[in-house]
């Protein structure tokens, strides 16, 4: 694990906020129905961020305990979310939740995962979880070569990112799951997602990824100018386009 995940975005709630992407409303449904969540579960949202999926689990009428351990990233979802009844704000982290034992029917972890210590995060959610509770880790993952514009902002990040490939390689493959999930059982499900960007929200959304140098400094700049240049080259009708698979792995720990 990279170190100081937990502080990786604290300079990028702004942009975090305004241009990451919603994950699509089937993942609500296919949670509601394949966890088999009754009337008022209690759900984690561990890692929960700014609280992006943390507000569509409120929408969807359950509890949610957001477990947020960057203080800046936990402020700006309360100062978002607070006014839910079904809001609970939690100042903790993967493997020390501080929620009481067998205390959640669901887990969720959106975009989060990978930064976590795998070990002592299973042991913490075997602790927090009722005894059919499961957990979902889910991904916005970006397809990095969906088309010319795609394959140009990638080698861009490649080329001028600070950690880009480090952080990439935090991601889980096939066999991090089965030691993850128990017997190494789980579901697998994808489901499509889009955002479309003008020139100010592309800037914004490169700027929310932490392996993007701060746009301020001298790299940050440089860094700035390509894009544009790629803005500029591939933009059609004033937009490029982010493409998405959302990925869901749901199981039991």
């Amino acid at each position: 694990m990279l170190e100081n995940s937990t502080q990786r975005f604290t300079d990028r709630v702004t942009n975090y906020i305004k241009y990451r992407p919603d994950y699509p409303a089937q993942v609500m449904e296919y949670l509601r129905k394949e966890a088999e969540l009754p009337v008022g579960a209690s759900i984690a949202d561990i890692g929960s961020g700014t609280g992006i999926f943390t507000k569509q689990i409120l929408d969807a009428g359950y509890t949610v305990f957001a477990v947020e351990p960057n203080e800046p990233m936990r402020a700006a979802a309360d100062n978002a979310l607070s006014h839910y009844s079904n809001y609970i704000s939690v100042d903790g982290s993967s493997s020390l939740t501080t929620l009481k034992d067998h205390a959640v029917d669901l887990i969720v972890c959106a975009q989060a995962f990978h930064w976590f210590n795998h070990a002592e995060t299973k042991k913490e959610f075997q602790r927090i979880l009722t005894a059919n509770g499961e957990v979902a880790l889910i991904w916005n993952k970006r397809i990095v070569d969906a088309d010319d514009f795609s394959k140009a902002y990638d080698q861009l990040l490649q080329q001028n990112g600070t950690d880009y490939n480090e952080v990439n390689q935090q991601y889980l493959n096939p066999e991090d799951f089965t030691a993850f999930f128990h017997d190494g059982k789980y579901e697998q499900a994808n489901f499509p997602n889009l955002q479309l960007f003008d020139e100010e929200g592309l800037i914004g959304r490169a700027g929310s990824s932490s392996y993007v140098p701060a746009l301020d400094t001298p790299e940050g700049k440089a860094f700035l100018t390509k894009l544009k240049e790629i803005f500029a080259h591939y933009q059609q009708n004033g937009k490029v386009s982010f493409q998405y698979h959302t990925e869901v792995y749901l199981g039991k720990v």
